[in-house]
């Protein structure tokens, strides 16, 4: 056994569990693909200042547990704590939204980091896939992606997730809001930390998980209650677009993002099967972001969503993948002018489409037909040199039992058409 293991917090995706994951980012993504969303991918880590001022300064993430470190050239990198900061960089950097056709709509899938305390469903290493639209102040944009992604998740056949939706309000009525609430705030007995948090960012106050803080919030003051007219309509709007598209959703006024750029529409994915780490995804608007990291005025809103967390979901609910086996053909040769002839009859296969595997190492036909079973192949070919001296080889249907000569010359079709 390997002295080494994977660091503390992260995990390894193996076969056949991996495929699980691929399935999901392929569902999650799928919606996405067919409105207009282009992929996008970004680097692993980025300068430390844009997760610093994207992100917030007095969030857990860039106080605690974002990886920062100090390149031998003296740069100042993190690796990626999330995903919206670098989408938005790489989309001012190359001009994306100077193209004329706003919003620029992009979506991506990818690895990020968190120095976090491990435990089911929040790891230090985790996979999420992403979509953001750049540009653009619509209600009916942060409609669209809230339908897109419930349409994933029930893609997948998730059912016992709920959608929590609030509105955070915008840069003329949060301030008033701040205020009431940092005066409601000081009259708390709070630690000193949860105090300096109140300070700098009172919303994130409303965030915090302990339940001797939560016993105090009762009586807070609720930003629906200081929304100006202009958020309150669009809050309406996006309300009406999700409700007639049939998308089922719950108010939630305490409902925060642990991100410092959200704006006016907020929203979670939660599922209550997983316990204490029940959110799955979310997301919101964050009009002021871009010119947070020195770009222009850029509204824009996105979200997130967990590969892992979703998988941990599908898991709770019982729900089956219907994931196809990697291998639809596997050869087995016997004698050394059958793996010559048989491993050129797989490399064929695999050109015209079919998923092909081969009986590597020299192993006899018990050893073989052992490999061809663990396969998940449908068909398995078996061929010795009697067999091949008539022209042909033995086809087996794995599922059925049978077996028939087929003739070598007409092998690539006779599969092709049994599969279609």
């Amino acid at each position: 056994m390997s002295t080494f293991r994977a660091p503390k917090g992260t995990y390894d995706l193996i076969p056949p569990y991996s495929a699980k994951y691929l399935a999901v980012r392929d569902a999650i993504s799928g919606p996405l693909r067919t409105s207009g969303y282009g992929y996008i991918e970004t680097p692993g880590f980025e300068d430390v200042n844009l997760f610093a001022r994207g992100v917030g300064e007095s969030t857990d993430i860039v106080t605690k547990e974002m990886y920062a470190f100090e390149t031998k050239g003296g740069d100042k990198l993190a690796l990626r704590p999330e995903g919206t900061a670098s989408v938005l960089r790489a989309a001012l950097e190359a001009s994306l939204h100077k193209q004329g056709n706003l919003p620029v709509k992009l979506w991506y899938s990818g690895s990020y980091y968190r120095y976090e305390r491990p435990q089911k469903g929040r790891y230090r290493h985790f996979s999420q896939v992403g979509a953001e639209a750049i540009g653009a102040e619509d209600p009916a944009l942060d409609a669209e992606l809230i339908i897109l992604a419930d349409q994933a998740y029930r893609s997948l056949g998730l059912r016992d997730f709920r959608i929590l939706l609030n509105s955070l309000g915008d840069k003329e009525c949060r301030p008033v809001y701040r205020e009431a609430l940092q005066t409601f705030l000081r009259g708390l007995d709070l630690d000193e930390e949860t105090l300096r948090r109140a300070d700098i960012n009172p919303l994130r106050v409303l965030d915090d998980k302990r339940e001797a803080v939560q016993k105090q919030l009762v009586g807070a003051p609720l930003l629906r209650d200081y929304l100006c007219d202009a958020c309150k309509a669009y809050h309406e709007e996006v309300r009406a677009l999700i409700t007639a598209a049939g998308v089922a959703f719950e108010d939630d006024a305490k409902l925060v993002r642990g991100l410092d750029y959200y704006t006016r529409t907020t929203f979670e994915f939660v599922h209550d099967g997983l316990g204490s780490q029940s959110a799955v995804g979310g997301g919101g608007r964050y009009d002021g972001l871009s010119e947070m990291i020195g770009g222009p005025a850029l509204p824009s809103v996105g979200w997130a969503l967990g590969v892992d967390r979703t998988v941990l979901a599908l898991e709770a609910e019982g729900v089956e993948l219907d994931i196809p086996a990697t291998t639809s053909v596997f050869a087995v040769a016997l004698g050394e002018e059958a793996r010559r002839i048989l491993f050129g009859k797989v490399t064929e296969l695999r050109k015209a489409g079919v998923a092909a595997d081969f009986s590597f190492g020299g192993k006899g036909l018990k050893g073989s037909m052992k490999d061809a079973n663990r396969s998940g192949a449908r068909f398995a070919i078996v061929a010795g040199e009697r067999d091949l001296a008539e022209g042909v080889v033995q086809l087996k249907d794995m599922e059925a039992g049978e077996q028939e000569p087929v003739a070598l010359d007409e092998l690539v079709a006779t599969v092709r058409a049994k599969l279609a």
